[in-house]
């Protein structure tokens, strides 16, 4: 972390984000990994016999980690040239290797690459960090599937749901997310060895033109990487729809982490609801009293900031000018790695949120009970019916009531008295001893428990049963939320 305070710093990684992430996409793993590439092509130009001896190989295996960005920084200013830099550097580290160090190569071979290597591995640890969310989501819905609470459309009181169930909407829009990130693991692709405008002309120059070793080489580049796939033609970049297609995904976890977020601090303004809040921790600097929930609030923020990057990714990828313009590098250059950043600090708050929320029952029972008089009318109505009551008298009874009861509760602030005064009127003393029984909130649930049991058996325990051990190995960064 940058600790000088006349430069800024980005709060990303200066602040927020997890140490994992922070290192996918930090100077040391992106340079380190250009070594890697270099030494890998190395590796499978000599199996495919050109001049290259064991001791370059050896030379450039010893020198991976050891960079020295102070000099890459000075060599930079003289040749104006990143990637060649870093193979001066490189090479004054393994001089006997210096004149095949990325021999037939272009500067994307070790810049693509690189990037969707950091891609891949971002997505892994996303992929880690959705399932510890997922499996605390799961234990929460579980425990509340039958603990009614009031349910909202319009943000309007409506039909009575669960706790559990309302918190397995979230769940299960995380787990459209993870199917998601799992394909897209399986699916990148490599660009491997395409040369400067992706038709291999130089590697097939090195092979006295045997195009059989070009694309052995290129399978054996990306088999040394840890790639299945391939690129099938690029230009000299791999096509930019695949950055889109990342950062469209990590643009839907933010939705889903938005959306959760949303309702946590709309619950919390009801006080049904309160995300952790240290002994010490100050809500307010003027209202002693207050207990914000910064930690959803941050959750929405940050989300908004990813949702918006799908769109620089879906420019850059339209403006690419024939085999390419240098214009989609300064841009991606940000986008990338903020937008992974981003989204590692959104679920590692909502794994700090889901693990310490608290739930008031007391406050969810008096919020249905000022709003049950108004559903429970129905059964009361069919229940005094059954006992030989006239529908339509009823009915009449039941609006007479209601509109007093309503008035009564906007005009003076009363507690609506519906239920009493139903109670006590003759046309309902036909079932005055049911009343009780006919108002039991959890008789107006539906099948909200059944459902969350289905859910997370048929859907969610699946998913976490086929990644026990990495559930298992997996904890996440501790990170200042």
């Amino acid at each position: 972390m940058n600790t000088d305070n006349t430069v800024y710093q980005n709060p990303l990684t200066g602040r927020y984000a997890g140490k994992e992430m922070s290192y996918i996409w930090s100077p040391q793993y992106k340079h380190s990994t250009w070594r890697r590439l270099w030494l890998t092509l190395a590796r499978c130009e000599q199996k495919l016999g050109l001049d290259i001896t064991d001791t370059q190989i050896e030379q450039m295996s010893a020198h991976l980690e050891d960079i020295d960005f102070d000099k890459v920084a000075a060599k930079e200013k003289e040749l104006r040239h990143d990637v060649m830099s870093h193979i001066h550097v490189f090479g004054e580290l393994c001089p006997e290797a210096m004149p095949i160090i990325h021999l037939g190569a272009t500067s994307c071979f070790v810049t693509d690459n690189t990037e969707l290597i950091q891609m891949r591995e971002g997505l892994k640890v996303i992929r880690g960090k959705l399932l510890k969310l997922m499996a605390q989501l799961a234990a929460f819905c579980d425990e509340h599937r039958a603990m009614p609470t009031l349910g909202f459309t319009h943000f309007q009181p409506a039909q009575l749901t669960t706790v559990g169930k309302r918190f397995s909407l979230y769940l299960q829009d995380l787990m459209l997310d993870f199917e998601r990130v799992e394909e897209e693991i399986e699916r990148i692709p490599f660009r491997s060895v395409k040369g400067t405008t992706g038709t291999q002309a130089s590697f097939l120059e090195l092979f006295d033109g045997d195009h059989a070793k070009c694309r052995q080489l290129e399978r054996d580049v990306a088999a040394g990487m840890g790639f299945a796939n391939v690129v099938a033609v690029s230009g000299q970049t791999y096509t930019r729809k695949i950055d889109y297609f990342v950062m469209a995904i990590l643009s839907g976890i933010a939705q889903t982490a938005s959306k959760m977020a949303t309702d946590i601090r709309l619950m919390a303004n009801m006080k049904e609801v309160e995300e952790p809040f240290e002994k010490k921790q100050i809500g307010s600097s003027a209202m002693a009293y207050k207990r914000n929930p910064m930690r959803s609030e941050r959750v929405c923020s940050l989300a908004r900031y990813v949702m918006n990057l799908p769109g620089n990714a879906a420019m850059t990828e339209a403006t690419q000018w024939f085999e390419r313009t240098l214009d989609d590098s300064a841009n991606r250059r940000l986008v990338l790695p903020e937008g992974f950043l981003a989204t590692d600090i959104i679920l590692s708050l909502l794994i700090n949120i889901t693990n310490g929320i608290q739930l008031w029952p007391n406050v969810i029972r008096r919020h249905i009970q000022s709003e049950l008089p108004f559903m429970a009318t129905e059964n009361l109505l069919m229940a005094a019916v059954k006992k030989g009551g006239n529908r339509q008298e009823l009915h009449e009874v039941i609006r007479t009531h209601s509109m007093a009861a309503a008035k009564r509760v906007k005009e003076e602030g009363a507690d609506n008295d519906l239920l009493d005064r139903l109670r006590n009127d003759p046309a309902f003393a036909c079932i005055r001893d049911e009343f009780d029984s006919l108002l039991d909130p959890s008789t107006f649930i539906g099948r909200a428990p059944e459902q969350v049991t289905d859910f997370l058996n048929e859907c969610i325990r699946p998913i976490l049963g086929r990644y026990k051990a990495e559930l298992d190995a997996a904890s996440a960064d501790a990170v200042n939320v």
